[in-house]
């Protein structure tokens, strides 16, 4: 399938005395506010056409990608990821599959980022450049789902569905070559580890996987989106998180005679209680914040007081101002109280395994633009307003260094039954939900390149036109 051009020709031999000068005395009002009024309709038609060409191009990659060649081949990809999934930052099988199938393609990759990573590029290797990504690491759980091609890794899975996010993008990445010819720009394949809290996403900033990049978009999967349509948000979309991880540390003895020994359980559990106050009493209650305590670990006998408490959780935020805030305070209430109880206290951040998450948020200018291409990819009215969620996603680190956007790709169908959420042992995929993802990802990046030149023509792509005076 060929992206609809609309070529326009002027003939050489127009006299410019053959258009009337307004302001001649032969040139009435009346004949004037028709040529600009014709101008204004030619203007309009040219973006009409453009338009059409485009949302053709954009419905056609996802026949493209529903067709049984492309969909089971697709299918095929993320089912020997699954079998073989691997945690952040040993994704080795992981990335070797991603660079054979770019090979064989003939798409050009750089390797390694971060340790694992591949960065492909398909274009002119010139501007514009976007970037699509897809996160290749799995979770530290045992499958307890009974099929064909579970995971043969015990404690490993793929219960986040990033071994379908590779999929995806390689099958985004095999419409894109075919077309490669009409991009006149560069789309730049991000296949990044460790999004399970290893900040992938920042290694891959700090080794240059986005140089030259303007704008990058991501997708995941969603249990509970209905499989054909999409949700996302303008504006804050995933919250920024934190981890945290103190030791209390007191004087053990017996428990029948407490007034010798220096209780570090009732200092911790008083700073489990002040942690809460950081908000009910601190935080603004339009500025949605979280800090849970979710690790509490102390003795081994029910007679012994212990010498240390061990006590641990996470904090979140949707700005970088409030996660800042609540690390400073997190960090003085666990010190103070447990001096309270004349205990001290040492807090660590867990910064070198599990970075600062940023917030996630949506580059506002780019959601017409993923309107646009959801409307014409999934037809009119699959969109949903999302409202914004506590979990994080290190796609959050790449929205600080360029215009990013993040979407969720809906797997839900009644055929299935319920779907369990990410971060189960009975998650699964819905497969079906390959190509709509493969095409929405080809789609955003050509129709961005596209635009990209028609802007830099002066045609107008910010929205729809329409002929109305």
């Amino acid at each position: 399938m060929s992206q609809s051009r609309l070529t326009l020709s002027f003939s050489t031999e127009s006299k410019w005395k053959s258009v009337p000068n307004p302001s001649s005395p032969n040139m009435s009002p009346l004949r004037w506010v028709a040529l600009v009024l014709g101008f204004r309709c030619f203007t309009f038609s040219l973006a009409y056409f453009a338009y059409d060409g485009l949302s053709a191009t954009s419905r056609g990659f996802l026949d493209l990608a529903k067709s049984r060649e492309l969909s089971d081949w697709m299918v095929g990809i993320r089912r020997k990821i699954h079998e073989n999934p691997e945690l952040g930052y040993e994704e080795f099988e992981t990335s070797r599959l991603i660079r054979s199938e770019l090979d064989k393609m003939g798409i050009p990759y750089k390797y390694p980022f971060a340790g694992t990573g591949v960065i492909g590029f398909i274009g002119t290797d010139k501007p514009p450049f976007v970037a699509l990504r897809a996160d290749m690491d799995a979770l530290p759980i045992q499958e307890m789902l009974e099929w064909e091609h579970k995971s043969k890794v015990a404690g490993k899975m793929h219960a986040c569905g990033h071994d379908a996010h590779v999929a995806m993008l390689l099958g985004a990445a095999k419409i894109l070559h075919q077309h490669r010819s009409e991009i006149k720009g560069t789309v730049v394949l991000v296949f990044q580890p460790a999004e399970e809290g290893g900040g992938g996403a920042k290694k891959m900033l700090d080794e240059g996987a986005l140089e030259n990049v303007e704008a990058i978009f991501g997708l995941h999967v969603a249990h509970h989106i209905t499989l054909g349509e999409v949700a996302s948000r303008s504006g804050p979309l995933l919250a920024g998180s934190g981890f945290f991880e103190a030791v209390i540390n007191g004087r053990g003895g017996h428990a029948a005679i407490p007034q010798q020994t220096v209780d570090p359980i009732v200092a911790a559990s008083s700073i489990v209680v002040s942690l809460q106050h950081l908000i009910s009493r601190e935080a603004d209650p339009l500025d949605s914040q979280v800090v849970t305590v979710a690790k509490f670990q102390a003795g081994g006998a029910l007679n012994v007081i212990p010498d240390s408490v061990t006590l641990g959780g996470t904090f979140r935020a949707f700005s970088r101002e409030s996660l800042m805030q609540l690390k400073e305070r997190i960090n003085e209430v666990i010190v103070r109280q447990a001096a309270v109880q004349r205990c001290n206290a040492t807090v660590d951040f867990l910064t070198e395994k599990k970075p600062l998450f940023p917030p996630a948020v949506n580059r506002p200018n780019l959601h017409p633009h993923f309107q646009r291409i959801a409307d014409d990819v999934l037809g009119i009215g699959k969109v949903n307003n999302m409202q914004p969620l506590m979990g994080s996603e290190d796609f959050a680190f790449y929205q600080e260094e360029v215009p990013g956007y993040f979407f969720f790709l809906g797997m839900a169908h009644e055929s299935l039954g319920k779907l369990e959420s990410v971060h189960t042992p009975y998650f699964r995929v819905n497969e079906d939900a390959l190509p709509y993802g493969a095409a929405l990802h080809a789609a955003l990046a050509t129709r961005f390149i596209v635009e990209r030149q028609m802007q830099a023509d002066g045609v107008f792509t910010e929205a729809r036109p329409r002929d109305e005076l």
